[in-house]
């Protein structure tokens, strides 16, 4: 991508005050205001890397998925596994295989924390903004946002009726219903909410032996919420949401196969299905002091079977039953002492998750089960402090207490505890009156555990990964505001990182034996060009490398974290016409991962396109859509240490007719 070398120059030879023509009146970017900090303020003012999305360029491309925002955010990715709700993303070449039972990068939907791979996914359903913070947030948000949060916040309940049905037609026989209804129930006191999604599609991997597509999927999505102001003080907002997978097997096939083509007499489904409830409570007093409080349970059951051996005979299959509960609880007091804002807090949570791994391999029924359970608890601050007119301090710190338990069937229970300290410093410079300048240091924590499904290895613990990163970025407008850019540049120190090592098929473990650097540049940009036509960009580069990690007699020093890419990013163009309609092309890619620490096996890197076009008339939006226009394959070829290839999904076609009122 020459995205940098085209604009950078721009950037620096433009003028702020540069005039316009009768013919091409002044617009400038929206003004975007985030929560990076917890604390509503101008992306601009942030120290972080930080991209957003907004609700209806979401909704226009079609993105209904976390999956789809590999690429679309620069930096982010994930690792292939083809299973729906199941999603280990990948941030700044630090990520977390599934049986770790943590992720490193958090993800939080209306302040409710999802500290898993499993059911690491939402609907996008009725969205106001997704704000990604790339780079360790775990001062503020604790353990598993060592690399970075998603933050998906819906659309604010308020006296603003809104209404919208869509309905999707495409390849596959995918048949597709989304709406979302915001009501004031009383009028500036109660308002409710309520969204859903239903689709159902079609596979694309034939199984020779049974007939028919074996990976179908059928998901289903419900939100409702309540929102209740009894006075301009208090606000107290409860929600509530609800996930079903109703699928085929995973997108698995063997690698000496056929593309696309299995012979399996095994059955392979996935049932998984998840919940969440949440109340996110304010009061605002006199003292210009406002508390809150936010109380948040999740449920998520990860149920799949899924054939490994792909023929006819069940020689090898795998059985997941996995109930993950979390209930965690947060208290925070927030505050202005002069021209500094501040806020400190309590966060404690607990997680009881019941396990169970069947797994068949030749003549042998290997069956695991084993109770886990986690417990923290931690005290956080952070301070933004003006130094000058020019000069601000940001600074924070958390103190948290990790402890884990894990009791086999079978094996004797282990304990293991941690506790943790997290700075972080971030001083910035306002350069000029639309450019910031920020350079910051942080530590970034990921909860240490159990190899809770590995008998193997007696159930052996593995250490918390620790990270120091060092961060310099540069950010503002320019243009008169039709150009916002951001460009960070970062090194972080990795320690007791976790690996995932596979020596043989079913034998799997952790080890936190690594040490490791991590270093790169990201860069963002929106510009409007004038005339109805918006360029969006973006594109990371990362390299993470092991200094140290042998395990056993091999020696892996030098090579590539699995799963981490060099180069993620994307190059979006849209025309908007005066006549109501539009056109948006975009190319979103990443380059080649590896799938083991050997660096043995990889999926290839790959750019897709995606275009769309749409009218609207009055109340009404009809759009046509194509992803992965030129139907490019990128498949995970070697995944699970050779054993399986994880396909990629094929090109689509469709149509969506939309209704908002």
């Amino acid at each position: 991508m020459t995205l940098p070398i085209l604009v950078l120059p721009a950037m620096a030879t433009a003028e702020d005050t540069a005039t316009s023509t009768a013919d091409d009146p002044v617009e400038e970017l929206s003004a975007i205001t985030v929560t990076a900090d917890k604390t509503a303020r101008a992306l601009e003012q942030v120290p972080a890397s930080v991209a957003v999305i907004d609700g209806m360029d979401l909704e226009q491309s079609g993105i209904e998925r976390m999956a789809q925002l590999e690429g679309r955010i620069p930096g982010l990715s994930f690792q292939p596994f083809g299973q729906a709700g199941l999603n280990s993303p990948v941030m700044r070449g630090l990520t977390a295989n599934f049986n770790t039972f943590s992720t490193s990068t958090l993800l939080l939907v209306d302040d409710v924390p999802t500290h898993t791979a499993q059911g690491f996914d939402d609907a996008m359903l009725d969205v106001d903004r997704i704000e990604v913070l790339r780079g360790p947030q775990s001062t503020l948000y604790g353990r598993n946002a060592e690399a970075g949060v998603i933050a998906i916040h819906s659309m604010p309940m308020d006296n603003t009726p809104r209404t919208s049905v869509s309905t999707d037609l495409g390849s596959r026989d995918k048949r597709g219903v989304r709406f979302s209804l915001s009501r004031p129930l009383v009028e500036d006191t109660l308002y409710a909410s309520l969204s859903g999604a239903w689709l159902k599609q079609d596979g694309f991997i034939d199984n020779v032996y049974s007939g028919g597509q074996e990976d179908d999927r059928e998901p289903r999505n419900l939100k409702l919420g309540l929102r209740w102001t009894p006075s301009a003080a208090t606000d107290l907002v409860l929600r509530y949401a609800r996930q079903d997978y109703d699928d085929g097997a995973a997108l698995w096939g063997a690698p000496t196969a056929p593309r696309k083509q299995v012979a399996s007499g095994t059955s392979s489904w996935n049932q998984s299905k998840g919940q969440s409830l949440s109340l996110n409570a304010s009061h605002a007093f006199d003292s210009n002091l406002r508390l809150r409080s936010i109380t948040a349970w999740s449920d998520f059951t990860d149920d799949i079977q899924q054939d490994t051996d792909f023929t006819a005979a069940d020689i090898m299959h795998i059985r997941r039953n996995h109930q993950l509960r979390t209930l965690s609880q947060e208290f925070r007091l927030e505050g202005q002492l002069g021209t500094t804002d501040w806020l400190a807090g309590v966060y404690a949570d607990r997680s009881d998750n019941d396990l169970q791994n069947i797994g068949r391999r030749m003549m042998t029924l290997e069956d695991l089960r084993a109770d886990q359970k986690s417990r923290a608890v931690a005290l956080f601050t952070h301070w933004n402090i003006p130094l000058s007119d020019t000069w601000r301090l940001a600074a924070g710190a958390r103190v948290e207490r990790n402890e884990v338990e894990i009791d086999p069937q079978g094996a004797s229970k282990q304990d293991r505890d941690w506790t943790h300290f997290s700075p972080k410093l971030a001083l910035q410079y306002q350069f000029a009156p639309e450019h910031q300048w920020y350079v910051s240091v942080s530590r970034g924590i990921r909860a240490g555990g159990f190899n809770a499904l590995s008998a193997a290895t007696d159930y052996a613990a593995f250490e918390p990964e620790k990270n120091w990163s060092y961060e310099m970025g540069v950010k503002g407008w320019a243009m008169d505001k039709r150009l916002r850019y951001s460009l960070a540049a970062y090194f972080m120190d990795i320690d007791d990182m976790q690996v995932m090592q596979m020596p043989m098929p079913g034998v799997m473990y952790i080890t936190s034996a690594a040490t490791a650097q991590s270093k790169g540049i990201e860069f963002d940009v929106d510009y409007l060009l004038g005339h109805g036509w918006q360029l969006k960009g973006g594109l990371a580069w990362n390299r993470t490398r092991f200094d140290h990690f042998s395990d056993g007699t091999a020696d892996y020093a030098g090579h590539r974290n699995p799963f981490a890419p060099d180069l993620t990013g994307y190059l979006g163009i849209r025309y908007d016409a005066p006549q109501d309609w539009y056109a948006q092309a975009q190319v979103r890619g990443t380059s080649k991962v590896y799938l083991d620490a050997e660096n043995r096996y990889k999926r290839s890197g790959f750019g897709l396109i995606d275009l769309v076009a749409g009218y609207q008339w009055d109340t009404w939006e009809i759009a046509a859509y194509t992803n992965n226009a030129a139907n490019k394959t990128y498949d995970a070829v070697g995944y699970q240490n050779g054993f399986v290839t994880v396909y990629s999904p094929p090109r689509e076609v469709g149509m969506r007719l939309t209704w908002r009122m």
